[in-house]
């Protein structure tokens, strides 16, 4: 989400809520009204590609009408399907890939081709996958096609997850279009879940990232061991609230509108294995790439080769979804081996070490976050290797508490604690305090994370979701 979409949230948001509420119960006019608002938040934070996410939409709209013309799994469905995938991967292969394939083909061949430098149009693989797990569940046959061309349009372009998600599926939110309930206890969840999706943005993951920022911006020789080591952690609390920050502000949205979105993380630091982790980390597109490539690829019902070769391609797709680069094959990859080695047999003696497989489950993680951040393999590679032996660097010309403040150690241990720690205490230990949620305590909370918020948004310099970028 760029600044610019910031300000249409902040200045014409409160404008749509009323005038949406006027509607009443005429819900056609809402949804005209809302898909108005995502067009203007699409073009307020990209201007020129309005027109490519227009072309999406009536390219969906009518191969799914022609989808939904043909018998379920003839020779002509699967045509028609095939060609929408393809239509859909060629636009996000295109302004995503081309340049990346390219430099595959200068190297292989020696040709020096020009690289475009092709801009990436906001949200567009979020609302590329959710096209074809619209497409695919319609051959499936899970819902008859769209007819209304603004259902669709709304669908793929709704302002709360169009920029980074979550990938919400038209079977759950195809059905809301027609039949929402907006309530006051609904609207007040909204702003309760906005209030800290925004804390987390803006109170852990921009003051954490700030510090994670400083280090990697040193030169890698000036860098010691243990900075590394602190970088490391820094960014899994960076990434972590930032990502499930802006989900928590989509769904705040959402529900602020009638609509309910998926849920996209189950605090997956609490995971003891990678396979755990891949449950509860970015949920919809882990279960997209389970429904839509693992499945249809035979899952594990053609033998246990099949099987791994199945998860060894899902976490390649994986990797590559994230950015066009070896690095982030790399760090799928990375996560694809331990969870085959897991199914291997691992999980098994994982379930026999107690607290050891949160420990082993968080190296694993915490190592792909470096590849992840510095987003460049053989420099990652630098930086792990200053993690394995960190006795070897020791030299720097700045002290670790010059590129750490205390502000960025107070929200370190916060970020911790509300990793699932917290949660996981009360419920265990003071499940009376449930009750506090949604009284007077709470929302003299969310008005204070709101109130900060604000004032760091002010005076601070803007930092645009980690995933905007994917």
């Amino acid at each position: 989400m760029s600044i610019n979409s910031m300000i249409f949230l902040t200045a014409f948001l409160p404008v749509v809520f009323v005038l949406d509420r006027l509607c009443v119960r005429k819900t056609a006019l809402k949804n005209i009204l809302l898909l108005l608002a995502s067009l203007v938040f699409y073009a307020w934070g990209e201007p020129i590609y309005i027109v490519l996410l227009l072309v999406s939409i009536a390219a969906n709209y009518g191969i799914g009408l022609l989808l939904g013309c043909q018998r379920d799994e003839s020779v002509a469905a699967k045509t028609v399907l095939a060609a929408g995938i393809l239509v859909n991967l060629g636009i996000l292969g295109y302004y995503k890939y081309f340049d990346f394939f390219l430099r595959i083909v200068n190297r292989l061949t020696g040709s020096e081709h020009e690289m475009r430098n092709i801009p990436l149009p906001i949200g567009i693989s979020f609302f590329t996958f959710g096209a074809i797990s619209y497409l695919m569940d319609l051959y499936r046959g899970h819902y008859e096609a769209e007819k209304n061309p603004l259902n669709m349009a709304l669908y793929l372009s709704f302002f709360p997850k169009i920029s980074v998600g979550p990938i919400a599926r038209y079977r759950d939110f195809g059905p809301q279009l027609v039949n929402r309930q907006e309530t006051v206890e609904k609207t007040a969840e909204g702003i309760r879940r906005f209030a800290y999706g925004l804390g987390k943005k803006v109170l852990v993951a921009n003051i954490v990232g700030a510090s994670v920022d400083k280090i990697y911006a040193q030169d890698i020789t000036n860098v010691t061991g243990v900075m590394v080591w602190c970088a490391a952690i820094l960014y899994a609390i960076q990434i972590y609230y930032d990502f499930s920050g802006f989900t928590d502000m989509a769904i705040g949205l959402g529900k602020m509108f009638g609509f309910d979105i998926c849920e996209n993380f189950n605090y997956p630091y609490l995971s003891g294995s990678i396979q755990e982790f891949w449950r509860r980390w970015h949920i919809s597109l882990s279960s997209w790439f389970r429904d839509y490539l693992y499945i249809p690829l035979g899952g594990n019902r053609k033998g246990k080769a099949r099987t791994y070769l199945n998860l060894a391609i899902v976490f390649f797709a994986t990797g590559l979804w994230h950015g066009a680069t070896t690095a982030f094959i790399a760090w799928g990859a990375l996560h694809g081996f331990f969870i085959i080695v897991e199914r291997i047999g691992f999980k098994k003696i994982l379930d026999k070490i107690g607290f050891l497989r949160y420990v082993y489950t968080g190296l694993v993680v915490l190592f792909g976050w470096v590849i992840f951040r510095v987003a460049n393999l053989q420099p990652a590679l630098q930086y792990i290797r200053r993690m394995l032996t960190p006795w070897q660097y020791t030299q720097s010309t700045y002290a670790l508490r010059e590129l750490v403040g205390n502000r960025c150690i107070v929200m370190t241990v916060v970020g911790i604690l509300g990793m699932g720690l917290i949660q996981a205490g009360i419920k265990k230990f003071c499940p009376a305090a449930e009750k506090l949620k949604g009284g007077v305590l709470e929302l003299v909370y969310c008005m204070f994370l709101i109130a900060a918020s604000m004032l760091l948004l002010v005076n601070g310099t803007y930092s645009p979701a980690i995933y905007l970028n994917f």
